[in-house]
C-alpha cells in the first residue's frame, strides 16, 4: 500500500519547486501563478485578480486530492494550452507530500 503525503516533506516541495511563482497564505500575492489559498475544492481558473489562460479557466477541473495528483505529474498535458511554465514532479510520494501540504495550507 502507497504512504500517505507528509506534510513536512510537501513544504519543502513547495518551497523549492512552487514558491518562485505561487503563495499560499490568505490574502497573499499573485506572482507568475496564482495565491493558491482556498483553490482546494475549487474550479481551476477562479482565483480573483489573476490572469488565468482559457484553458485554465475553460476546464472545469475541481481541485482535489486525484486532481491535483494528476495534473501535478505533467501541467502541460492535462491542461492543455495552460500557461503554468512548469515541467511537473514525476515523482509519486513527492506529489503525494506536497498535496498533503497544499491540502492543510490552503483550505479556506
Amino acid at each position: 500500500m502507497s504512504k500517505p503525503g507528509n506534510e513536512k516533506k510537501g513544504a519543502k516541495v513547495f518551497k523549492t519547486k512552487c514558491s518562485q511563482c505561487h503563495t499560499v497564505e490568505e490574502g497573499g500575492a499573485h506572482k507568475q501563478g496564482p495565491n493558491l489559498y482556498g483553490f482546494f475544492g475549487r474550479q481551476s481558473g477562479q482565483a480573483d485578480g489573476f490572469s488565468y489562460s482559457s484553458a485554465n479557466k475553460k476546464s472545469g477541473i475541481m481541485w482535489g486530492e486525484d486532481t491535483l495528483f494528476e495534473y501535478l505529474e505533467n501541467p502541460k498535458k492535462y491542461i492543455k494550452g495552460t500557461k503554468m511554465v512548469f515541467a511537473g514532479i514525476k515523482k509519486p510520494q513527492e506529489r503525494k507530500d506536497l498535496i498533503a501540504y497544499l491540502k492543510s495550507t490552503c483550505s479556506a
